[in-house]
């Protein structure tokens, strides 16, 4: 396997590359094209990411651009209005053109963020995501998403708004908690049952090279999320045909179940596992799939120490109402990502409240 690969994302006049190569972020000037004309950069990171990775950007970048360092807390409540407001105060105090790049550098949060303040500010910003978690190399930092949550829904105020450009440097990696880097496992497992079963095999037979974070089994499954990713926001960008929804796979379960924790019990990606799950055991009631195929998914997350059930003391119908405000929602339905086999899966709002009560009361 090649240690380093470019993943075109293919977007007409807003088209861009994905980098992916180990010890690539102290070489981050190399991308200057990606903020061509500009004199300043705004980067913008959290306080665990800060040291070393965001001061190690703004150091390599500083020999060519004014370079701002914005720091903001570690965590999902930072995705908010009263941070948002806070940065674009910064911004306005901080003198910055229209031709000032804004770079994100750390987790999904902050891609996504940082993201919505370079969409919004002085009517857009060029951009670049510098993806420092796992789940954030394999989906967040890819495809032009951005945005910020409200107290009741994860991620209803935003913008589509596409990079210049996506470096990934898998050795950051290394310093990433175990708990978090297993939270990037489950968006990896998530596009081999929704478009590759061929790598979602794969991954069963590789998760121990995996879970130790071996340089070129991990290269290789970051290169295939992107691959995977770019060819749905290539086919339907802004979810017009609603062909990209399908990367929402396990995410009403799971946005639910963040917004009824309050965003503080579970990380993204162990919500998506939980919500996999769900989706899978769905689709089993329904009758689109088998129990085998929710049993392979199963196995696989738990091999990664995910969750694989939501805890007890949810309440149903708190559920269900963070369910309702979900971007998905359509002609006052909820619309669900279901599997109807490994590697396919589809978008139907034809899901009986029994059914859905039935599958959110399972603990096991």
């Amino acid at each position: 396997m090649n240690s380093s690969r470019v993943v075109p994302v293919s977007l007409g006049a807003a088209s861009y590359e994905i980098r992916i190569a180990p010890t690539s972020l102290g070489s981050i000037a190399e991308c200057a094209d990606w903020w061509k004309g500009s004199s300043q950069a705004v980067i913008i990171t959290d306080a665990n990411v800060e040291v070393p990775y965001a001061r190690q950007v703004a150091e390599a970048l500083a020999e060519d651009l004014e370079v701002h360092l914005l720091v903001v807390d570690p965590g999902e409540p930072s995705k908010s209005t009263a941070t948002a407001v806070a940065l674009w105060e910064c911004l306005l105090e901080t003198g910055i053109d229209r031709k000032t790049v804004v770079l994100a550098v750390g987790g999904g949060v902050i891609g996504d963020l940082a993201g919505f303040i370079a969409a919004t500010f002085a009517r857009g910003l060029p951009f670049v995501q510098i993806p420092t978690s796992l789940l954030a190399q394999v989906d967040s930092s890819v495809g032009g998403k951005v945005g910020i949550n409200l107290p009741a829904a994860k991620n209803i105020v935003g913008a589509f708004w596409q990079p210049r450009g996506v470096l990934i440097d898998p050795d950051v990696l290394e310093t990433l908690p175990p708990r978090e880097y297993q939270s990037g496992l489950a968006e990896v497992v998530k596009y081999g049952v929704i478009q590759d079963v061929e790598f979602f095999a794969w991954l069963e037979g590789n998760a121990q090279p995996i879970n130790a974070r071996e340089n070129g089994p991990l290269v290789h499954a970051i290169a295939r999320c992107c691959e995977l990713k770019a060819e749905v926001v290539a086919e339907d960008e802004r979810e017009v045909t609603g062909h990209r929804a399908i990367l929402n796979f396990g995410h009403t379960f799971a946005h639910a179940i963040e917004t009824v924790t309050e965003y503080g019990q579970f990380l993204h990606g162990e919500a998506v596992a939980i919500g996999m799950v769900q989706a899978a055991q769905l689709a089993e009631r329904m009758g689109r799939v088998d129990a085998e195929f929710t049993s392979r998914l199963k196995q696989l997350l738990t091999i990664f120490d995910l969750p694989t059930v939501a805890p007890a003391g949810l309440d149903t119908d708190e559920l269900i109402s963070a369910m309702s405000r979900d971007k998905k929602v359509e002609a006052g339905q909820v619309r669900f990502v279901l599997p109807t086999k490994l590697g396919h899966v589809e978008l139907t709002s034809d899901v009986a409240e029994e059914d859905l009560r039935a599958i959110l009361q399972t603990r096991g």
